[in-house]
């Protein structure tokens, strides 16, 4: 399980970094709390506590449901526009980091023509690269689902054994076999009492 979380925490973290530089919020908080709840599951293993397991569990199918919705955004399905501002919850104009700094992409400011524009304000021509950024986007969403389908079947397993510890677990005194006290009478005999001194 350590091993998983640490590529668990290093995809999020990597993700994490490039939607900052894009200023993309929405998926900044959800990174953000991928990070949490892995931490939050890791430390459950370690420390036999079932509940923050079922935590991370729950989380993860909303992290699958999260990362194939970004697919989707991306590739444009259903009506969805990666064109839009929903990843920077309308803030601002930003979009993915990868647009303008992809593998092999070329960026070119080109400074507008007409008269009426600011002369500070800019376009971004980007040509050349070898990969659109909206696959790298998927790829990103990818490997967080497989990731993360990973993680779910072996939280399962994992909150599977420490319910079977919890079973099988003798306490002292309980209602085992083995108990030193004797198994409960169906009925019970009543002697009578002799009073003391007669």
């Amino acid at each position: 399980m350590f091993c998983l979380c640490v590529f668990l925490q290093l995809a999020a973290l990597e993700r994490q970094i490039f939607d900052f530089l894009g200023f993309q919020w929405a998926p900044i908080l959800g990174n953000f709390l991928q990070i949490i709840v892995v931490i939050l599951g890791l430390f459950g293993t370690i420390q036999f506590r079932p509940r923050y397991i079922v935590v991370y569990t729950v989380w993860t199918a909303l992290w699958v449901t999260w990362n194939v919705f970004i697919i989707c955004f991306y590739l444009e399905v259903g009506g969805l526009s990666k064109e839009t501002d929903l990843m920077t919850f309308n803030i601002s104009m930003h979009r993915s980091w990868w647009r303008e700094h992809g593998p092999g992409c070329i960026r070119r400011v080109v400074r507008p023509s007409s008269p009426g524009i600011l002369e500070d304000y800019s376009y971004v021509s980007v040509t050349g690269c070898i990969i659109d950024f909206q696959y790298l986007e998927v790829i990103h969403s990818a490997i967080q689902i497989l990731l993360s389908l990973i993680g779910f079947v072996y939280a399962c397993y994992v909150i599977s054994i420490f319910m079977e510890e919890e079973d099988s677990f003798d306490f002292i005194g309980g209602l085992d076999t083995y108990s030193y006290r004797q198994p409960p009478q169906e009925h019970v005999e009543l002697k009578p009492v002799k009073p003391v001194g007669k």
